[in-house]
């Protein structure tokens, strides 16, 4: 029997073929039909994969020190997939960078796959692609997926409802930044990463950042490491693989991994839902009739809540009305 073409995706990804790879995540990103269905035959094959997110603002040289961090990994006999994070271009929605820009001495590393997404006006945040991406490279038989976040607007905090380990990245000179990580990075690192260790400031910028942690609300043995690293001279990037690597065990061990992951699935679940939902709306209700209920909360003679709750009522009274049809 001849494969259709989604069952040819999905056979090659399990085998690992990059070229089908890049396809299916191709076909995630433009939201083809057939995407779901790759998704489903690849599911099985998902959970394996230790999700590393990488965060930091602009100049702290993420880039630079996932490339030493990769290499080092290799050299554990890690499979990486990198998945980088930029800003979408207003224009086309794709990303800026180009992955071959960032890191072109790993392109040619077997070992290594690397996708350049767009945050397609997400402000920064994280898209349902970058989710399904993260599945097709762990059903791929990578070992470690590495998301580095463009660190501005919702990535900081979308990268904990995705990845396992999460690596906040500061450097010297970044008082601003650090006084930010107060408002809500605090809680989402599990490690933190002082990058360019070799310059003026950094004792004290790793100074700071312990005294935060240790005035957090962090009990005493949950506290993340402070690792200073040059990535550039490739300088305490062994401790920062060992710890990577160490967490995520003990994670498993205790327990914390599985909550962590339900709790993620569980946030995955509700967007799932809220757009499954938007499209639902959006298809069966006409431009007229969405420019009628706007009016009239515009003129105070309803409110946002009460239309919500007849625009529902609506959508499910239709979707049963369709299913009587199908059935006789």
């Amino acid at each position: 029997m001849k494969q259709s073409n989604y069952e040819k995706i999905i056979a090659e990804v399990l085998a690992g073929n990059k070229r089908y790879i890049a396809r299916a995540i191709s076909y995630i990103e433009n939201e083809d039909p057939d995407a779901s269905k790759i998704l489903e035959g690849l599911y099985p094959k998902c959970g394996n994969a230790q999700v590393i997110g990488i965060t930091g603002p602009p100049g702290a040289g993420k880039s630079t020190m996932v490339g030493a961090l990769v290499r080092t990994m290799r050299k554990m006999n890690k499979k990486c997939g990198l998945i980088l994070v930029d800003p979408s271009s207003p224009f086309t929605g794709g990303a800026i960078l180009g992955d071959r820009i960032r890191m072109p001495e790993l392109t040619t590393d077997e070992g290594v796959y690397i996708r350049s997404m767009g945050t397609r006006g997400s402000l920064g945040g994280l898209t349902a692609a970058t989710r399904d991406t993260i599945k097709v490279l762990d059903a791929a038989g990578y070992d470690l997926i590495i998301i580095e976040t463009v660190g501005i607007g919702q990535a900081e905090t979308d990268i904990v409802k995705t990845a396992d380990t999460v690596i906040v990245v500061s450097v010297p000179g970044l008082g601003d930044h650090i006084q930010t990580l107060k408002a809500g990075v605090m809680e989402i690192a599990d490690i933190f990463v002082v990058n360019k260790a070799d310059t003026n400031g950094a004792l004290r910028t790793v100074r700071e950042l312990k005294l935060m942690i240790e005035l957090s609300n962090y009990k005493v043995d949950e506290r993340p490491p402070v690792i200073p690293v040059s990535a550039l001279n490739n300088e305490g990037i062994d401790k920062l693989a060992d710890s990577i690597l160490e967490l995520y065990e003990k994670a498993l061990k205790s327990g914390k991994h599985e909550a962590r992951r339900k709790e993620q699935l569980e946030n995955e679940l509700n967007e799932i839902i809220k757009n499954e939902l938007i499209k639902q709306i959006n298809n069966q209700m006409s431009s007229n009739e969405l420019d009628e209920s706007i009016n009239k909360i515009y003129n105070h003679q309803t409110t946002p809540h009460e239309t919500a709750q007849i625009i529902l009522k609506s959508l499910i009274k239709r979707s049963a009305e369709d299913k009587t049809l199908q059935e006789t």
